[in-house]
C-alpha cells in the first residue's frame, strides 16, 4: 500500500501525517467475496477502512433472519463498528464481503489516538455517523412503510448500482434473507416483474433492463 493509493481510496483524508500513520499502524488485508468479517456477539478489535471492493452490513434477529442495512464502499468505514469499539460492546451486525475487497484495520487504541491527534480523523468519524444514521433511517422506513414489492425493486436498483451491472448473481433465498421475508414471497414478486418484462430470471441470476429504475419511478 502506498500513500498515493491511500489518497485515492480516502479522498477526504488529506493530512499526510494521518495518511502515513494509517499505513504505519493499520493492518492491510484482502478478502474474497462471501468472507464473513464479523458476526453478532463478536467483540470488535479494530476499525475497518474499505480500500477496494465492498462489504455488506446486515442485522440479524434471534431466529437468524437477516435484514440488509447498507454497503461499505471504498473510502468508508462502519459506524456500528465505531460505536461498538467506543463502548467496548459486542457486535450487533453481520459483515460479509460482497465484492473482492482490500481493507485496512485500525486497532481500537490507535483509533482513539487518531481521534485525539487528528482533526480530519475526528471529522471522518463524525461524517460516518451522520451518513450511516441516514441510511439506517431509510432502511427503517422501508420496513415500516413500504410494501414488499417496492422494497424488492429498490433492492434490485441498489444491487445494480453496487455492482455496476445489469446482472445479479444471487438466489431467491439470499434476497429473501436480506429483505427479511420468505423465498416464496420473493419468487412470486420476481415472477410478476418478469411478466412485465422488466427482468428475466435465470438459474441463480437475474437479468435487468437498462431502464429498470426509470420504470419503477413512473
Amino acid at each position: 500500500m502506498t500513500i498515493d493509493r491511500l489518497k485515492q481510496a480516502l479522498p477526504n483524508l488529506t493530512d499526510p501525517k494521518l495518511l502515513q500513520a494509517i499505513l504505519d499502524q493499520g493492518q492491510e488485508m484482502s478478502f474474497e467475496p462471501g468472507k464473513v468479517l464479523m458476526e453478532p456477539g463478536q467483540f470488535i478489535k479494530a476499525v475497518p477502512l474499505v480500500i477496494e471492493g465492498s462489504v455488506k452490513i446486515m442485522r440479524m434477529d434471534e431466529d437468524g433472519k437477516e435484514l440488509f442495512l447498507y454497503y461499505l464502499d471504498p473510502g468508508e468505514t462502519c459506524a456500528l463498528s465505531l460505536t461498538c469499539c467506543t463502548a467496548s460492546r459486542p457486535s450487533e451486525i453481520r459483515a460479509v464481503v460482497e465484492d473482492k475487497a482490500v481493507l485496512i484495520f485500525i486497532p481500537i487504541q490507535v483509533h482513539e489516538q487518531f481521534s485525539d491527534e487528528f482533526k480530519q480523523w475526528k471529522d471522518f468519524v463524525s461524517t460516518t455517523y451522520q451518513m450511516r444514521f441516514q441510511e439506517l433511517l431509510v432502511a427503517l422506513d422501508a420496513v415500516a412503510f413500504k410494501r414488499m414489492d417496492e422494497r424488492l425493486m429498490r433492492y434490485i436498483v441498489t444491487k445494480m448500482k453496487q455492482h455496476k451491472a445489469n446482472e445479479l448473481h444471487t438466489t431467491h433465498q439470499e434476497i429473501a434473507n436480506e429483505l427479511g421475508t420468505s423465498r416464496e414471497v420473493v419468487s412470486r414478486l420476481l415472477k410478476q416483474l418478469e411478466k412485465k418484462k422488466w427482468i428475466e430470471l435465470g438459474r441463480n441470476i437475474i437479468y435487468i433492463r437498462d431502464d429498470f429504475e426509470e420504470l419503477i419511478n413512473k
